[in-house]
C-alpha cells in the first residue's frame, strides 16, 4: 500500500458496505478503512438490487473515504472509483490498458464494468453528511465494489443475464488472487480519489472518454425498471453527467440522477 489505509479481512458478512456503514452513522470512522469479505450474503447493488457473489470466485470489498468538499461537489465519484478499478486490474494482470481495452474492457456509466458488454462488477457508494453533524465536518463516503474473478454458472443464474470475469483477461493462467487484486485496486484508488478531492472530475474525463462502452450509441434512460428517456449517448460532462442527444431537441441533455440506468435501446 502506498498510502494510509487500514486494512480489515473477514471469512464472511452479510455486506461489507453496511459494516462500514454502521461505523459512520456512529461516528467511528476516523482514518480511511478497506473490508474485504471472502463471502456477502446480503451484498447491495444499486437501487436496492442484490449483488450476488460466491467465496473464491467473487472480489467483495468497500472503501470508507473522507472529502472536505461538499456532497454536491463529489460528483462524478463513481466514474473516477471505475477509472481506479481499471487501473488496479492492469497492474494485477500486468496488461497495459490498451491491450485491457482491445480484449473488451469498458465502463459503462455510472458504475458497471464489462467485458464485451457483459457484466464484470459494479460499483455502489453510499455515505455522506449525517444528519445534524457539524457543517465543517468531513464528509465519508463508502465505496463498495464487486466483481467476478472466474466464471461461475450459479453466479450467471443468480444474477439472470450474462456475466463476465476477470480470468477471462489473465494471460498469466494462474489462478487469480483476490488480496493481490483488491491491494493494487486500493493503491490505484489512493491516487485517484487524491486527485479528485483536489481537482474534481474534470481531469478524468478524456480518460473515461476512452472507456465509455455506450459513446455515439442509442440508448434508454430508466429509473426503477421504467424508460424515462432515450437518445444517443454522447459522453460526459465535466461533472461527469451523461450527456443525451434527445430527438427534436438541439441541445444535450445532463442525466445526474444517481438512480438511473443506461441499457441500449432497441
Amino acid at each position: 500500500m502506498n498510502w494510509n489505509c487500514i486494512l480489515e479481512r473477514v471469512a464472511q458478512t452479510e455486506s461489507t458496505n453496511d459494516d462500514l456503514m454502521a461505523r459512520w452513522r456512529s461516528g467511528a470512522l476516523i482514518d480511511p478503512i478497506s473490508r474485504l469479505a471472502k463471502n456477502q450474503t446480503k451484498g447491495k447493488g444499486r437501487s436496492g438490487r442484490h449483488w450476488f457473489t460466491e467465496p473464491n470466485a467473487s472480489l467483495s470489498f468497500s472503501l470508507a473515504y473522507p472529502f472536505d468538499q461538499t456532497q454536491q461537489s463529489l460528483r462524478g465519484l463513481s466514474l473516477v472509483c471505475g477509472l481506479a478499478v481499471i487501473q488496479g486490474i492492469s497492474k494485477s494482470l500486468g496488461l497495459d490498458e490498451m491491450s485491457l481495452r482491445q480484449h473488451g474492457l469498458s465502463l459503462k456509466w455510472p458504475n458497471d464494468l464489462l467485458i464485451k458488454e457483459r457484466k464484470l462488477g459494479g460499483i455502489l457508494i453510499e455515505g455522506g453528511k449525517l444528519s445534524g453533524s457539524n457543517p465543517n465536518e468531513r464528509i465519508w463516503m463508502i465505496i463498495g465494489i464487486g466483481m467476478n474473478l472466474s466464471h461461475s454458472k450459479s453466479l450467471e443464474n443468480a444474477a439472470q443475464l450474462p456475466i463476465s470475469a476477470l480470468s477471462e483477461l489473465n494471460h498469466k493462467h494462474m489462478p487469480i488472487e483476490a488480496d493481490l487484486v483488491w491491494l493494487a485496486i486500493l493503491n490505484a484508488l489512493g491516487d485517484y480519489l487524491e486527485l479528485f478531492a483536489k481537482k474534481g472530475f474534470a481531469p478524468f474525463r478524456s480518460q473515461w472518454d476512452f472507456w465509455d462502452a455506450y459513446r455515439d450509441q442509442p440508448v434508454s434512460i430508466s429509473e426503477s425498471g421504467v424508460v424515462k428517456q432515450t437518445g444517443i449517448a454522447h459522453g460526459i460532462n465535466e461533472e461527469g453527467a451523461l450527456l443525451l442527444q434527445v430527438p427534436g431537441n438541439s441541445e444535450l441533455t445532463a442525466i445526474y440522477a444517481g438512480d438511473v440506468s443506461l441499457r441500449k435501446h432497441l
